[in-house]
């Protein structure tokens, strides 16, 4: 039986919408199965920088950006959009409200466990912050490691073998990589701790993570490139980090996309004393169901 997932809060970060490899279909396949009373849209949505040099702008990152609108419309979610690296150019009109729309640089969620600091986390990459332009060569070597793991991961479905992320392996095997997500946790554990807050909820390394950094909550919701992920706050307002996979299958439904991502073994080091229960309810919605026999 196909039900809607029904949470206080959801956190996207990194759809990266511009770039080949975003995964636009089964991140607005998720927010539209998704009643929530706000979104917060945390950094690097569009991707501006791909769509400057070897990106393209498709019918799927269109139907992204209309999956938002809807919610805000019909289901009257209140949308927050904070500035990413790769959506700079969103600097220039900030703070920005309109309607449920607001475009800021952070946020502050307000919980019963305490302040959490919602940021993109971009100001703490020593690169991304100083060294814009090695950033932007940076990100097209990314995006040439991504063509070349679709290559690879195309022979291996051909062999019947499951499918393996070169850059996920790399972020696990390079040390200074390694050190670099350890020095970047630690200065937004800090940053947290200076604004008063108990957490901070970030994106921008595509490394999900649900951890306790000495008193600090520290969430960040991955990417929609490769690892899939969200954070949600569930309705008795604990926080969890959820997989696109695991919310298909918690909710009934068939994962769109015919390349299923590969598990999240990052993630399973949950903060203690945060249990993380899923509420879900029954959709009957006319609308949604022909949107899912077309493909959409």
């Amino acid at each position: 039986m196909k039900t809607k997932l029904r949470i206080k809060t959801l956190f996207m970060s990194d759809v990266h919408l511009g770039m080949a490899d975003s995964k636009a279909v089964q991140a607005a396949h998720l927010i539209r199965h998704c009643k929530c009373e706000k979104l917060v849209l945390n950094g690097d949505i569009i991707d501006v920088w791909a769509l400057k040099s070897s990106g393209r702008w498709t019918q799927e990152h269109t139907h992204f950006v209309r999956t938002v609108l809807k919610k805000m419309e019909k289901e009257n979610t209140e949308v927050i959009y904070l500035r990413g690296n790769h959506d700079d150019i969103l600097e220039k009109f900030l703070p920005f409200k309109l309607a449920g729309l607001s475009l800021v640089d952070e946020h502050i969620h307000e919980s019963p466990h305490g302040r959490y600091l919602v940021v993109h986390g971009d100001g703490f990459d020593h690169v991304t912050t100083n060294h814009v332009w090695l950033a932007k060569v940076g990100a097209v070597g990314y995006e040439l490691l991504l063509r070349v793991n679709r290559l690879y991961n195309a022979w291996l479905r051909w062999r019947n073998q499951e499918a393996f992320s070169l850059s996920r392996w790399v972020k696990m095997k390079v040390k200074n990589v390694v050190s670099f997500v350890g020095r970047y946790e630690e200065q937004l554990q800090k940053l947290a701790r200076w604004k008063g807050c108990s957490g901070i909820i970030c994106g921008h390394i595509h490394t999900p993570a649900d951890k306790m950094i000495e008193d600090v909550h520290y969430l960040n919701s991955g990417d929609w490139v490769e690892s899939m992920t969200v954070v949600v706050e569930h309705l008795d307002r604990t926080f969890e980090v959820l997989s696109y996979h695991d919310f298909c299958r918690l909710t009934g439904r068939k994962p769109k996309g015919g390349d299923p991502s590969m598990d999240v073994s990052d993630i399973s080091n949950r903060a203690p004393g945060l249990p993380a229960p899923v509420s879900y309810e029954e959709t009957e919605d006319a609308e949604e169901e022909a949107e899912e026999m077309a493909g959409v």
